[in-house]
């Protein structure tokens, strides 16, 4: 065969091919209701006669009553009209025959209706094939996009969606609905102590204990892990308690009974009523987890209704303001620096700067620190606010080669990636740097993880910089870890030595601090010095350096007095 030539059209036998992929062709001829078949059709639906099936109303009988839409439907009652094309239609159904049994064949039925001279169909032809995996399939994953797999109740966003309804009702009507969240206690140790299988029982069974105690107009479902969220339809304050104490009760009675043996169950709940004390699904979901927690505070197993508090909500919308400002300093470059001196106990002489972070408002009036951390690490922005500090510290540092700092870690800073690339990106790019440079941790946050401090430690000294370790004495814990921890200062707590000489008791702490870090040959720094006379005592304690009140506080932003340095 030459390149021009064409390859000879070999015909194919279309009954061979349908019969492979299971499908079945057919013609409809609509005013005749006549039924054509494929050769296939017995073999594909199980059929041992076509005559069942040769009309379009005898085919039509053997669909399950329950089926939605039919071939009939799909065709007869089209809005579309026929441009000369045919029109398409594709239905699902079950089909029921004397020979099938169970669930009966579901079909899917695909093809084209043609109209005739009046617009109307005449003629339609199509396949049909056989779809019982793929529906059950699809059945599973309906079922799963509203109902937990476990324990067989609504998932989380078909409460949702439940909840939606009861309130909008109860709003409409002027009638009150509950909503509750019921948490399984320490399923953590569950987990731990019989393994996750076990937990999974203990899941199921609780949602079993929870539904026989429920009203049967309520609604259960599976809010998370070990939460369950119950929508109470047309509730009073009132009777959630009497619900919550029904449930509690329910589940905490008797042991349940798994495959490791019996375990024992307590739930903790919070409830809210709505739309009295929440008018908005979100309100209704963020009360009801405020009342749990309030209620696993309180004493786990028990239950705690949601209640209106003033001063808690205008904390919360203090905390609202003050994210907003963080923010906004923040963007608008308004976090800005103070440099309080450190200085040596004997001489005076300014030993290293604190970097303290200052916010400055649109007013132009300032936000001190101690102010503005608290929020910052409760709304999560203190990682924020950390990087623009250490930004501000190694470029003055970088711009002053005679000045040395300390500036403060947080805990959350302490175990972030990002802030020690930061950290280490800019002491390479600027030689020198890190040996003028102090990190300060809290003994507080030193003593959550000994291990986890000593790695930090180890760390900020590999890059060169020195560490101290503030506000020492607040916990009471560290001395014995002292030692290995590697600091090279610490700092100690202001509360005991602006009292030292007025309290026998405060005076003997510090000096007792000063004394364990000489013996381990560490400096110290005493915070919050008052006057001379405390200064002296410090002194011939030995004491390395001083700071705060008696030393001053260089201005915002003005450069440190580098020649007393």
């Amino acid at each position: 065969m030459t390149q021009s030539e064409t390859p000879p059209v070999v015909a194919v036998d279309t009954a061979q091919i349908f019969a492979s992929v299971g499908d079945v062709p057919y013609e409809w001829q609509i005013a005749a209701d006549n039924l054509r078949w494929g050769d296939n059709v017995r073999a594909i639906l199980g059929l041992p006669d076509t005559a069942d099936i040769a009309t379009g109303r005898a085919f039509a009988q053997l669909l399950d009553p329950n089926t939605p839409l039919s071939r009939f439907d799909a065709v007869m009652r089209s809005t579309e009209g026929d441009q000369g094309s045919g029109v398409f239609y594709q239905v699902k159904y079950c089909l029921r025959t004397a020979q099938t049994s169970g669930p009966g064949l579901w079909i899917e039925d695909v093809g084209r209706w043609f109209a005739g001279p009046d617009g109307k169909p005449v003629r339609a032809h199509g396949i049909v094939r056989v779809i019982n995996d793929r529906h059950a399939q699809e059945q599973q994953l309906a079922y799963l996009s509203q109902f937990d797999g476990l324990t067989g109740e609504m998932n989380r966003w078909r409460l949702a969606e439940v909840l939606t309804s009861t309130l909008e009702e109860a709003t409409k009507f002027r009638n009150s609905c509950g909503f509750l969240l019921a948490a399984i206690d320490n399923l953590a140790r569950i987990n731990e102590a019989y393994g996750y299988d076990v937990a999974d029982e203990v899941i199921a069974a609780v949602a079993k204990r929870l539904r026989a105690k429920m009203r049967g107009a309520d609604v259960l479902g599976r809010f998370s892990g070990n939460k369950f969220g119950i929508v109470l339809n047309k509730y009073t304050f009132e009777d959630l308690n009497t619900a919550a104490d029904r449930l509690l009760a329910g589940v905490r009675d008797d042991v349940v009974q798994t495959k490791a043996g019996p375990v024992a169950v307590t739930a903790t709940i919070g409830g809210v009523v709505a739309p009295r004390h929440a008018r908005s699904v979100g309100e209704i979901l963020s009360r009801a987890q405020e009342a749990l927690n309030a209620a696993k505070a309180k004493r786990k197993g028990s239950f705690l209704s949601y209640r209106p508090n003033i001063e808690r909500e205008e904390r919360r919308r203090e905390n609202q303001r003050s994210g907003d400002e963080i923010v906004s300093a923040l963007n608008e470059r308004r976090v800005v620096m103070a440099f309080e001196p450190v200085v040596e106990t004997l001489s005076r002489k300014i030993a290293f700067h604190e970097c303290l972070m200052r916010i400055r408002r649109p007013d132009g009036s300032i936000e001190t620190a101690q102010n503005v951390i608290p929020a910052a690490e409760h709304l999560g922005f203190v990682r924020l606010l950390d990087h623009r500090v250490l930004e501000l510290v190694i470029a003055e540092l970088a711009a002053n080669p005679n000045f040395r700092a300390s500036m403060n870690a947080s805990p959350i800073s302490a175990t972030d990636p990002d802030w020690w690339a930061a950290l280490n990106t800019q002491l390479r790019m600027y030689p020198g740097v890190a040996q003028r440079l102090i990190i300060e941790i809290t003994e507080m946050s030193a003593i959550q993880d000994i291990d986890d401090t000593r790695g930090f430690v180890a760390r900020v000294k590999d890059l060169g910089c020195q560490i101290a370790i503030d506000d020492f004495g607040a916990g009471y814990t560290l001395f014995r870890s002292l030692r290995k921890l590697g600091v090279d200062i610490v700092k100690i707590d202001g509360a005991f030595v602006e009292h030292m000489i007025r309290s026998e008791d405060d005076s003997a702490f510090v000096l007792t601090l000063i004394d364990l870090a000489r013996r381990l040959k560490l400096k110290t720094v005493a915070e919050r010095v008052q006057d001379e006379e405390a200064a002296s005592v410090l002194a011939n304690a030995g004491c390395d350096y001083l700071q705060r009140k008696l030393i001053g506080l260089a201005k915002l932003e003005r450069k440190p007095d580098i020649a007393a340095a």
